[in-house]
């Protein structure tokens, strides 16, 4: 169902309550990673531009029931203010008469963010009365905070039914175009990468995705249990014992459709789980290769990642979720880093579907040579499962 965009208002002198994603990782009050805050900078200049007058409301970590000052606003406000080269107000409070004050004094171009929309539990429970206060005297809504629209928040979704439009931001927009529409029909051979620590934590994903790609990589943890239900050693290894029938109807249901479904030939393995510790590949599974007691897998091993590197160069549509391995070590990030390079060599449509794999495309340097990477974990993942997002299915229709 189209939604109204930010392309669609006119905002010229109205209010504009615009919803971000500012949940920045601060370390001693410091932004280590302005990522997120970039990310709304084009809906934002394209607002103040059409002469908004632009209120800004976002969460920042988890604050328990009350204001904590270090989970304020503040250092976004002050990035933010660099990003877009003009003075950025925070307000003292996210609702009250001191904010709606500060709210009627915008004039048009200028932008206000409220504070930490969490520091009160209605937030999260929805509440009418408290999404009727933040929604204030705006006219317009704009939700560019992917990230957030699974969750049906007072900022995501309560505030809606009380400004005449909703609309999406072009971070949103995007995001919906490449997990939606660029897989609704992909171009072919469409791959999907799966990684992480656990099949349930995918089951949703890997069987929507069953019916419209042509082959899977399975890496990470994961791939643990599929070796594991089809009879093999994992000795140490992390394994969902409770999780290897699903395992065993997965590669079933793949062999029904005729869909390539590989796993790790070999599997990197360690006895110990840290930076520098040795490590070494299994033998090939089908030669006899098992984890022996003592070890775990950490990462797919070299012939995997042969194997899994020519798959993403014939591929044309790529989307990837979940490491390989633990790619935060780097002794351990083999396989990861191999299929970033890989993905980033093809000749594809590159979707890096939020997670892990965007901390692991930043990390190598690679995330310009990707198509499109997406700003949600939880959110992504719904998508990608089917399911509607309350923060997109609240948005005024086109």
């Amino acid at each position: 169902m189209a939604k109204l965009s930010i392309r669609d208002l006119d905002v010229n002198g109205k209010e504009v309550l615009m919803r971000v994603d500012f949940n920045v990782p601060l370390e001693g009050g410091v932004i280590t990673d302005d990522t997120r805050i970039q990310g709304a900078v084009p809906s934002i200049q394209h607002l103040l531009k059409g002469g908004a007058k632009l209120v800004l409301c976002s969460h920042l970590g988890r604050p328990k029931g009350g204001p904590e000052p270090k989970f304020s606003l503040a250092p976004a406000a002050t990035r933010l203010g660099e990003l877009i080269g003009q003075e950025v107000k925070l307000a003292p409070d996210c609702i009250g008469d001191e904010v709606a004050a500060l709210r009627a004094a915008l004039q048009p171009g200028q932008v206000l963010i409220l504070e930490n929309t969490r520091f009160y539990p209605a937030e999260e429970a929805n509440e009418a009365d408290f999404a009727k206060a933040l929604a204030g005297s705006a006219e317009i809504y704009v939700n560019d905070a992917f990230g957030t629209a699974h969750r049906a928040h007072a900022s995501t979704e309560g505030v809606t039914h009380f400004v005449s439009k909703s609309a999406m931001g072009f971070l949103v927009e995007n995001e919906l175009e490449y997990l939606e529409g660029k897989l609704e029909n992909p171009e072919r051979p469409f791959l999907v990468v799966m990684g992480g620590s656990k099949v349930s934590d995918k089951i949703q994903v890997i069987n929507r995705l069953m019916e419209k790609a042509d082959a899977f990589l399975i890496g990470g943890a994961m791939a643990n249990t599929f070796r594991k239900a089809q009879g093999y050693h994992t000795g140490n290894s992390r394994v969902e014992a409770d999780k290897l029938d699903l395992a065993l109807d997965i590669l079933a249901q793949a062999k029904a459709k005729g869909v390539g479904f590989l796993l790790p030939a070999d599997t990197r393995i360690t006895q110990e789980f840290k930076e520098g510790a040795e490590t070494k590949c299994t033998a090939p599974y089908e030669k006899g290769g098992e984890t022996p007691d003592g070890w775990e897998g950490i990462d797919i091993g070299d012939v995997a990642i042969g194997e899994f590197v020519a798959e993403v160069a014939k591929a044309k549509t790529i989307i990837w979720n979940g490491p390989m391995g633990v790619f935060e070590i780097d002794s351990f990030g083999h396989g990861t880093k191999a299929v970033a390079e890989a993905m980033a060599k093809a000749d594809a449509v590159t979707i890096v579907g939020g997670g892990d794999s965007v901390t692991a495309v930043n990390k190598y340097g690679l995330d310009e040579k990707m198509t499109f990477i997406s700003t949600g974990g939880g959110a992504s993942l719904e998508l990608l499962e089917g399911k509607v997002l309350p923060g997109v299915a609240a948005l005024t229709e086109a």
